[in-house]
């Protein structure tokens, strides 16, 4: 019984994967070179994060993988209903990483208020001969504490962003179109938890209401040039969750014409190479698609997907 964890995996999932009687090699092999070595090592299960891909070519070449596993939420890298139409099964770990890129959100929301993204960097470079410039400047930021985040899809990583944002004294709006309605829990240290409900709101409601806008939905293209034109001026937009939910292109001219006031992406049309305006834009937060990278979540993404393996795996 063998996997290939090809974008590696949490020490304690390769543990227990290995009590349960598997070998697992975390070896990363080439996109090109995938079917060859699956096939040359009698691989039986392939897990990958979001770098590998796995389409219809691999699928169709492998004939002993019996599961394809991805750990995270999304699964737009993987043919899943190509693969379980032919009997692969294919599994995910959706709950494991929703507080961290969560708090991705939140922490770039709090660069953007106060500007931590430029002014960390200008200190670097002027601080020591401009600091009287640079305390002026950065001197006009906000707080998020009364602000209004709308959130725009209700899955696991919105509500747990709801959760947090709750927790800020935010007044939260969400749009969903396939949720009416969502209970939301805030865990208030640990001593007691608070729930409440929210209920969807139309998308063009919300745009217009919002001080800061954070998508969580698994693609598409949802916010473009009319959705910009329908927003708050001076609004700060955050996308942790995939390249070109935001147009990348609209989302220039709107800062440049000050209708967006700040922008924070965790993600890119282009990956690994983002247009070259994105990463040299001074109104942008820039992180390198993290949301998920906090060494909590890879724990309990492992842990998550080997146990997966072992109650999905037939000998």
């Amino acid at each position: 019984m063998k996997i290939l964890a090809n974008d590696g995996m949490d020490a304690i999932g390769i543990e227990l994967l290995q009590k349960a009687g598997f070998t697992v090699v975390t070896e990363k092999v080439a996109q090109e070179n995938l079917v060859q070595e699956i096939n040359e090592n009698n691989y039986q299960v392939l897990t990958v994060r979001s770098a590998t891909k796995v389409r219809k070519d691999i699928i169709d070449n492998c004939n002993g993988l019996q599961i394809i596993g991805r750990g995270g939420v999304g699964m737009d890298n993987i043919d899943v209903e190509y693969a379980r139409n032919i009997g692969i099964k294919v599994i995910n770990t959706p709950a494991a990483s929703s507080n961290s890129v969560a708090e991705l959100v939140i922490g770039s929301m709090f660069a953007m208020a106060r500007m931590l993204y430029d002014s960390n960097k200008q200190m670097h470079q002027i601080g020591n001969t401009q600091f009287d410039v640079l305390k002026k400047k950065y001197a006009k930021g906000s707080e998020v504490s009364g602000k209004t985040i709308g959130i725009i899809g209700l899955g696991r990583i919105g509500k747990a962003t709801a959760a947090l944002a709750a927790g800020l004294g935010m007044r939260i709006i969400v749009h969903d179109p396939f949720t009416k309605s969502a209970t939301i829990t805030v865990d208030v240290a640990g001593l007691q938890k608070v729930s409440f409900e929210v209920q969807s709101i139309g998308l063009d409601e919300l745009l217009p209401q919002a001080d800061f806008i954070t998508m969580h939905v698994p693609g598409g293209k949802l916010i473009n040039t009319p959705e910009f034109e329908k927003m708050k001026k001076g609004v700060c937009i955050v996308n942790a969750a995939r390249g070109g939910v935001v147009d990348e292109l609209a989302l220039l001219a709107a800062l440049d014409s000050g209708k967006v006031a700040h922008a924070a992406l965790d993600v890119f049309d282009n990956e690994p190479t983002p247009r070259e305006e994105i990463l040299k834009h001074p109104k942008i937060s820039l992180t390198p698609h993290i949301g998920a990278a906090t060494e909590e979540a890879q724990e309990r993404i492992g842990i998550e997907l080997a146990n997966l393996i072992i109650e999905n795996y037939k000998a």
